[in-house]
């Protein structure tokens, strides 16, 4: 799976791989201090991660015309190997299982990463409604969308399509920080039993909808009636 990333555009006008590597150095270093900032808590502005690498706002905002666009690049970091996800078996349950295991411990890691980024989604929401929000690009997600139709993909041709959307849909409402929002936070689970319930309710998802679909007959939906 592929990840946007939010790439610099200021034009190579130097023509040298030294000029390639200052660039590339500024935007490390500007990733580097947004993703230390939101492990401590922060959701920060182009502006205040500019401040604390002792970067130019205007070379900041060259690399990351916006915060949305900074929280972004410091998510797909953050995200790192559950974005190349792969698995090789054929069995859906065991692939979502696979998926938990990657995914689970790196999003513990980069908790209050994704917790920064979630409030910033959140945030953006209420001034949407209240209509402040004004021109400000949005900070969107999703990539749980594309990975959690990738881990059930053996079933693709098993049943309706409807199904399938709806048991991704279902997945995706205990993956992610979300989960962990609410077995760690709200039921004061420690890691071991939060991953533990991720897993058994993922597990229950996946083989409850394959049994209702095995009981509705062998009979695919037809295309049309995908959603």
């Amino acid at each position: 799976m592929n990840v946007s990333r939010q790439q610099a555009t200021v034009p190579d006008d130097a023509g040298s791989g030294v000029e390639r590597g200052a660039r590339a150095r500024t935007r490390r270093l500007m990733l580097e201090t947004a993703t230390r900032l939101m492990q401590e808590g922060a959701t920060p502005s182009v502006s205040e991660v500019a401040e604390a690498a002792e970067v130019s706002r205007a070379t900041a905002y060259r690399y990351f015309p916006s915060q949305a666009a900074l929280v972004q690049a410091v998510v797909g970091e953050g995200l790192g190997p559950i974005l190349t996800w792969h698995s090789s078996s054929a069995d859906p349950e065991r692939r979502v299982a696979e998926l938990f295991d990657t995914a689970m411990p790196r999003i513990e890691a980069f908790e209050a990463t994704f917790k920064a980024a979630l409030k910033l989604s959140l945030d953006q929401w209420a001034r949407r409604q209240a209509g402040t929000l004004g021109s400000e690009p949005a900070f969107t997600r999703g990539h749980r969308v594309d990975l959690l139709k990738d881990a059930i993909a053996p079933l693709k041709g098993q049943m309706p399509p409807r199904e399938f959307k709806r048991l991704a849909q279902a997945l995706s409402m205990i993956f992610g920080v979300e989960v962990l929002i609410v077995l760690k936070d709200i039921w004061g689970l420690d890691s071991r039993r939060m991953r533990s319930v991720a897993q058994w309710a993922a597990g229950a998802l996946v083989r409850a909808a394959v049994a209702e679909s095995a009981s509705e007959g062998d009979g695919i939906a037809p295309a049309t009636a995908a959603e």
